[in-house]
């Protein structure tokens, strides 16, 4: 019996070295941009339980097909983050190649990020209302909030890059 919880022990510390693996080279390759990300798929996962649980409250059918639609947007949430890490790169190396110093690596990505947060957080909202669940009042306008506040940000970042770039000319 000893033998048994010693053997099972020895799988979970392999189990636990390999996923802080994982982690740890998913966050040295993600950098700032690591938390972001995790919160958004955290929040997909989440959001697509409490999609398929409410779905029975507004009288919606649960089929495969309404599935892999959920999860192709999930997927595509994903490529949004791809695509700002590519801007960011890309104004990354442009800058550098007129002079500029850039203060930041995935600005672009994590603005991006941010807001898809938001919106998840916000479908979670609705789906766990839907369900006939009690949410504080103040939750879903202090969400839209931040979403708006995110939204700005982006917008003076781009400001910023814009203005960074005619001073460089």
């Amino acid at each position: 019996m000893e033998k048994d919880v010693l053997r099972e022990e020895q799988i979970m510390d392999k189990i636990k070295a390999v996923l802080i693996i994982i982690i740890s080279t998913i966050m040295d390759f993600l950098g700032i941009l690591a938390i972001p990300v995790f919160l958004m798929v955290g929040c997909n996962i989440i959001d697509y339980i409490t999609g398929l649980m409410a779905s029975p409250y507004r009288s919606q059918d649960i089929n495969s097909y309404k599935s892999i639609r959920g999860i192709g947007k999930k997927v595509g949430m994903w490529l949004l983050i791809v695509v700002g890490a590519i801007i960011d790169q890309t104004l990354l190396y442009t800058s550098d190649m007129v002079g500029i110093r850039m203060p930041f690596t995935f600005l672009v990505a994590c603005i991006v990020a941010l807001w898809i947060i938001c919106n998840e957080v916000i479908s979670i909202l609705e789906n766990v209302k839907d369900m006939g669940v009690n949410i504080p009042g103040f939750l879903e306008p202090l969400v839209r909030h931040i979403k708006s506040q995110v939204e700005e940000m982006g917008e003076q970042q781009e400001r910023n890059v814009e203005k960074k770039h005619r001073e460089g000319e």
